[in-house]
């Protein structure tokens, strides 16, 4: 094959490979473009400061859904980045322990299993044990969500670190354990964050999980123990109503969920390119 040729193919195989990408991204695109037509005439100053309206009256907002979905999910952040963290760091540092083999299959089969499931997973271990509906058991659904994310993520990172890191802070006699706290983990924090991120912004976009478990509440609360409102159970219940005024605002909560979602990943993005 002469270099002429070459060249050919090599030119043929970019542009098929720009081919591709657009074809990924057009759909996005179409959808995202989509949604910001139909959502930003709905985000007013009402929508994100006044409770809902009564059904068949115009008007109201999401306050209560806008602050439920981050109480909720930051508490399933801290639920579940405290166990994914303990579970990746034990693979990646203890890699003879015998919780590892039982840990990886959780996490594969935690990774599989759809939301939905989820949903009822927390509604038999927490809604019926409490006897009702809170944003504590919705935040223990998406946590599930999370763990098997955090623990692969926390992993990758840990492992990817050069081993005389280690070494050194053995050699100047710290136990093992003050040597993953001291020196490994303040290493990985770029890679570590990203993989919260990431999850998180997996995890609130989920509304399935949420209906066996926050329910839903029309009123702004901040209580943990009782039910709470979400954006993505607001999307879900407005989207099916016969009133127009709620599905202009389901459409504006989507375009404010995609926005947060879409800031999240540029979050983890930037910590990814810092690490």
């Amino acid at each position: 094959m002469n270099l002429r040729r070459r060249y050919l193919r090599d030119r043929v195989m970019v542009a098929l490979v720009y081919l591709g990408t657009l074809l990924v991204l057009l759909p996005l695109g179409f959808i995202l473009l989509h949604v910001f037509t139909q959502g930003i005439g709905a985000l007013d100053w009402a929508f994100f400061t006044q409770p809902p309206a009564p059904p068949g009256e115009g008007g109201g907002g999401m306050l209560p859904a806008i602050v439920g979905t981050f109480v909720i999910d930051l508490m399933a952040l801290a639920m579940g980045g405290l166990l994914g963290l303990g579970g990746g760091v034990l693979m990646a540092e203890y890699p003879d322990h015998p919780l590892n083999r039982p840990l990886r299959l959780v996490a594969n089969v935690l990774g599989g299993v759809p939301a939905i499931l989820m949903g009822l997973f927390a509604f038999v271990l927490v809604v019926e044990p409490m006897g009702g509906f809170s944003a504590f058991s919705g935040a223990v659904a998406l946590a599930i969500l999370m763990i098997p994310i955090i623990m692969r993520a926390t992993e990758e990172v840990l492992r990817i670190l050069p081993w005389e890191l280690r070494e050194a802070g053995l050699a100047l006699g710290l136990p093992r354990w003050r040597v993953t706290l001291s020196l490994i983990l303040p290493a990985a924090k770029g890679g570590i964050v990203t993989g919260l991120l990431l999850a998180l912004a997996r995890a609130a976009g989920e509304a399935a999980p949420l209906l066996f478990t926050a329910f839903g509440n029309p009123f702004l609360s901040f209580d943990p123990l009782g039910p709470m409102d979400s954006l993505p159970l607001k999307i879900y219940v407005y989207a099916i109503s016969p009133y127009e005024d709620w599905i202009r605002q389901a459409w504006g909560a989507a375009l404010l969920l995609a926005l947060l979602l879409m800031v999240t990943n540029y979050l983890a993005r930037r910590a990814m390119r810092r690490s």
